[in-house]
């Protein structure tokens, strides 16, 4: 009986310390996501205003730029997947890696081939595991993203789109991330970069309202050249601050139920403990009683 209220000891004091270590890390989440937060927040004003100047530019004159045409017909695409460096953030990987299969399935029947982009070493390390090639990596910039990051995997995914696809480049590019959309919800998204469809910003006039005039200088082709690869790398820039407040939340919520259960673990064992001390007692009690019985007699 004492070997066994030894171990329901020694089990409560492993629940605090892990409570302890699990309550640290929400705490340090719950920091963290509100200076992710402001730094989306913060950069939509300018995704914003380049989504304007892009719609402008591809809506109101006729040129055929290569990044927004589509091709006729779509042999390789590349899915670019953010994950995160860390762990310890419940289902928040998982459900990105399994929305990329499932798109990765969706194209593969659809005709095409599909080359991966990652980022976050839990990403790198799913494809590892199973021994599966990608294109290349980025990793240890997921927790604060820079947009020198953004400006990198941006004129990668650009520069093998405008390569022809007999020399290694793609037809289309999707990227895939964990929108954040509250504190409890983190929802899987897929979009398709390239080729371009401009559909943010632009109205469909009235019957009776006139077209707006514009005028490009230089010109519509070098417009387009200029801003698409900075749109480009807006919309890559914004995913990865949306996935790295997906996380953080993602990681809070994860802590919290950790504490939690490490709160219902000590309960658990601190009442086996005191049954097991109490059988302890009513033990001893009882072999005081026999012992005393028997030298009466």
């Amino acid at each position: 009986m004492g070997a066994q209220l030894r171990v329901y000891r020694q089990k409560i004091r492993s629940a605090q310390t892990t409570k302890k270590i699990t309550r640290a890390m929400e705490l340090i989440a719950a920091s963290r996501i509100q200076k992710a937060l402001q730094r989306v927040q913060a950069s939509a004003p300018y995704a914003r205003a380049v989504t304007r100047a892009v719609s402008a530019v591809a809506t109101y004159s006729n040129v055929q730029h290569v990044l927004t045409t589509e091709p006729e017909r779509i042999e390789r695409a590349a899915i670019v997947v953010f994950a995160s460096d860390r762990g310890l953030a419940g289902a928040f990987n998982a459900n990105v890696m399994r929305e990329a299969e499932e798109l990765s399935t969706l194209l593969r029947e659809q005709g095409k081939d599909v080359v991966y982009y990652l980022v976050g070493r839990r990403a790198v390390g799913y494809f590892a595991f199973r021994k599966r090639a990608s294109e290349r990596a980025w990793v240890g910039d997921t927790d604060s993203p820079t947009f020198e990051t953004a400006r990198e995997i941006g004129d990668e995914v650009v520069a093998k789109f405008v390569q022809p696809t007999s020399e290694g480049g793609v037809d289309e590019i999707h990227i895939v991330y964990n929108r954040f959309v509250s504190m409890i919800t983190q929802q899987p998204e897929v979009v398709r970069i390239l080729p371009l469809e401009i559909v943010e910003g632009v109205e469909e006039p009235g019957e009776h309202v006139a077209l707006p005039l514009y005028e490009f200088e230089p010109d519509a082709d070098e417009v387009l050249d200029a801003l698409l690869p900075v749109y480009i790398q807006s919309r890559i820039f914004n995913a990865m601050l949306q996935s790295a407040a997906s996380k953080h939340a993602a990681t809070q919520k994860a802590m919290k139920s950790a504490s939690d259960n490490a709160d219902t673990l000590i309960r658990d064992y601190t009442r086996l403990a005191n049954n097991a001390r109490q059988a302890e007692i009513t033990q001893q009690i009882s072999e005081i009683v026999g012992g005393a019985d028997a030298l009466s007699s």
